[in-house]
């Protein structure tokens, strides 16, 4: 009976999974109709892009000057610095066609299978190109076709300067670069990126001249490898490109059509909105396409780095940027792209513990805006007095130890927000040890450093706004310190010791700290409102010196962070009266607009926390989808990457997080069926990862909730809010009927495994 069942779990699998792929079936894809323009950039390119979450491919330059930078999450400047210091550019593939100058441009960036296609025409020579990054191994294919002959010239370069040293050579059919960065001051660790040529169905001559025939297939393999994936970098990476045959090209290229083809299956939407699916897939495809949990984490622009010393060094900004591009994984049961993000933190941990101790002779880890893999600190404030009277506008380059904190203690805690999605998603022992250490010395922090007055914990001196020296405020930059209870702050700590309390209990550890932590939880200070226009309305800060922060106004982009992502310590179901305050701060933001776009001021930052807040606290889902739609028009690249003027990569979880908000919600464990959704608007999901490891999919259809399907990960008990309001409903277990359900929430125990269904009687 158990193997029936064990195959009838894995058809249904299967089943489920062909559906996605089936439903997403390559209908969205970027078209480029032109050069891209911002090839090379310090920000978000907007060529075409491929990556594999460790290498990225971008694709710049014009028909007769194709130019393949070449990017990877783990080959850093290890120097505590920007400029200078952050990722760096390994290098690029230049691949020039004369005949080409003035031609054609047109390229698509073809998600479902993650290739970028080309079509170049100059009279009557058409040249085609197929791209793609191995999703399974360390090489980028660039495949050329040709209607009639023509004559190509391949370089491959190494990026100089900013103290690197470079080598170039060639073995026998394999030409090869490397950049290394080694035995400079400050430098923490060395870093080293071999890159190797093959050219298949082609002689390529010494000067790099190639001539192509008509109809004749050309393939460039590219093959890289930092000391950071091998010992033997520069050995591993010739050996491997010598070895690259036609055969075994087609064998990676069978995995990675395979790869994303399961990447695809984990979880889908419809909501009858091709613009916003569009972008919801595509965001989803970008998202995969830039992290992998088995490598490096990914920075600010991801591994698409198209040169050196790109905006504050590509690190791993700690105050949000870093955390949020995770943030639309969790629910769309992506959980192993997840699995690089906590290294980094728990790398730093040492560095942090000497911090709380030196700078506040405190316990507990204390974190910079901004660190880098393995360690390393990338924010260290300019070194010399000069440079940072020629950035900063003074001579003080020993404030806080010469490390930028910003005046804010919170951005260790800022990520126990991801820690404790993933461990929520899942339930999955071997990670909530791993994270609990981290989590338990973000409690010692704050054990320390609040202060117990009045009958509530109260915090000083974390600031809500980053406050710092800069050429505006000529140094003055000390009258804009003293906010007291911030609502990031105050946020934030409350999810940390709520948090730290389910995880030390489910791993059953530390019982003895538990009584401390709740009456942390429970004696917090409450968030602050006033009053405006006879209306309750948050306000950051309880008091500030800052006049801005010291205003009364409303729900914005900072505090959403503490109350609601990655916070999650307030909605509908939390506390129903203070989300009518948020609500109304919500509506309230229309009337800020100048021009279509502008809704909830995301043009600099927030966009992936701003329209997701909304949903949770139940504005109307139409009017987010109208703004969101304008927010994309008005500044997203051809690539079908939403930009911000603040960041990259955390932009890429506002589409799929926001859809996801509306189709299902389950924080504070309870289970949501369309909780902000038109219900005239037909809509389906399959596979949305909800907090107590539930898979779940669903199907509204004229205005009725057909089902809801879940399978239990983890066989922990299901809270769900009653999909038909008032009615009865019956509960299927692993294709059995088995009880009748009745009232506004049930709750009911599964087994691990389990496959579980409801439809109404």
């Amino acid at each position: 009976m158990r193997s029936l069942w064990a195959m009838f779990l894995i058809l249904f699998c299967f089943a489920q999974k062909s559906k996605a792929q089936e439903i997403y079936s390559g209908r969205y894809k970027a078209v480029f109709a032109t050069a891209p323009k911002k090839v090379p950039t310090s920000k978000t390119p907007d060529g075409p892009l491929a990556g594999n979450g460790d290498i990225g491919l971008t694709l710049g330059g014009s028909p007769d000057k194709l130019l393949f930078y070449l990017g990877k999450n783990d080959f850093w400047r290890a120097y505590p610095v920007y400029p200078g210091g952050g990722i760096a550019l390994p290098g690029w593939l230049e691949v020039h066609i004369s005949a080409l100058k003035g031609a054609n441009y047109y390229a698509e960036q073809i998600q479902d299978r993650a290739l970028i296609a080309g079509k170049f025409t100059k009279d009557d020579l058409t040249v085609i190109l197929n791209s793609w990054v191995s999703a399974t191994t360390n090489t980028v294919i660039a495949e050329f076709t040709a209607n009639k002959a023509f004559t190509m010239n391949l370089a491959l370069n190494a990026t100089e300067g900013n103290t690197s040293v470079n080598t170039k050579g060639i073995n026998g059919d394999v030409i090869w670069v490397t950049r290394s960065f080694e035995n400079t001051p400050l430098l923490e660790w060395p870093s080293h990126v071999a890159i190797a040529l093959k050219v298949l169905g082609g002689k390529v001559e010494k000067d790099g001249t190639l001539n192509m025939k008509a109809n004749q297939k050309l393939t460039l393999s590219v093959t890289m490898y930092t000391n950071c994936d091998k010992n033997d970098w520069k050995e591993k990476t010739i050996q491997e490109a010598q070895s690259t045959t036609q055969n075994s090209i087609a064998a990676i290229k069978k995995e990675h059509e395979g790869w994303w083809k399961d990447f695809w299956s984990r979880s889908n939407v419809q909501i009858g909105d091709s613009l916003i699916e569009k972008y919801y897939y595509a965001s989803q495809y970008l998202f995969g396409s830039t992290s992998r949990g088995n490598k490096f984490a990914p920075g600010i622009w991801g591994p698409f780095i198209t040169r050196d010393s790109s905006s504050w060094g590509g690190d791993y900004h700690l105050n949000y940027n870093y955390q949020a591009p995770y943030w639309a994984a969790y629910s769309s049961n992506y959980i192993d792209q997840t699995a690089n993000f906590d290294q980094p933190l728990l790398d730093y941990m040492e560095k942090g513990k000497q911090h709380a101790q030196e700078l506040l002779h405190i316990k507990g880890i204390y974190y910079p805006v901004g660190i880098g893999p393995k360690g390393l600190v990338t924010t260290r404030w300019p070194l010399t007095p000069d440079e940072m009277e020629k950035r900063y506008a003074t001579k003080e380059n020993t404030i806080d130890g010469g490390y930028k904190f910003l005046g804010q203690k919170i951005n260790a805690v800022f990520s126990v927000g991801n820690m404790l999605m993933r461990f929520y998603s899942t339930y999955d022992t071997a990670y909530a040890q791993k994270v609990y250490p981290y989590m338990l010395e973000c409690a010692d922090f704050w054990e320390d450093y609040l202060k117990f007055e009045n009958g509530r914990y109260v915090i000083y001196m974390d600031h809500y706004g980053e406050v710092m020296p800069n050429l505006k405020n000529k140094g003055k930059w000390r009258d804009q310190l003293g906010d007291f209870n911030s609502t990031l702050s105050v946020g934030l700590v409350k999810m940390l010791f709520k948090g730290i309390i389910d995880v030390s209990s489910f791993l059953k550890v530390d019982p003895e700290r538990v009584d401390k932590w709740q009456h942390i939880v429970k004696h917090i200070s409450d968030f602050t409102v006033g009053e405006v226009d006879g209306k309750l309305s948050l306000k950051e800060v309880e008091k500030s010196p800052s006049v801005r922060h010291s205003r009364i106004s409303g729900l914005a982009r900072v505090s959403i962070h503490g109350l609601i992502l990655p916070g999650g310590v307030c909605g509908p179901k939390t506390d129903s009266a203070f989300n009518q305050i948020l609500l109304s701060d919500v509506s309230r933001w229309k009337e800020r607009m100048n021009a279509p776009g502008e809704w909830a001021n995301t043009l600099g930052n927030g966009i992936e926390t701003c329209f997701p807040a909304a949903v949770r606290v139940g504005y109307d889902s139409d009017e987010i989808i109208k703004q969101l739609k304008d927010r994309i028009a008005l500044q997203s690249l051809p690539n079908l990457w939403i930009t911000a003027d603040g960041g990259g990569t955390e932009t890429l979880a506002a589409v799929p997080l926001t859809i996801n908000e509306m189709m299902m919600q389950s924080y504070e464990q309870v289970i949501r069926i369309f909780p902000n959704w038109n219900k005239a608007k037909d809509a389906s999901f399959e596979q949305l990862r909800a907090y107590g490891a539930f898979l779940v999919s669903s199907r509204l259809k004229n205005g009725k909730i057909e089902y809801v399907k879940l399978v239990s990960e983890a066989g922990r008990p299901c809270s769900i809010d009653n999909p038909w309001l008032g009615k009865k409903v019956q509960l299927i277990r692993n294709g059995q009927k088995v009880e009748v359900l009745a009232g506004k929430t049930f709750t009911f125990d599964t087994k691990r495994g389990e496959q579980l269904e409801l439809t109404i009687i």
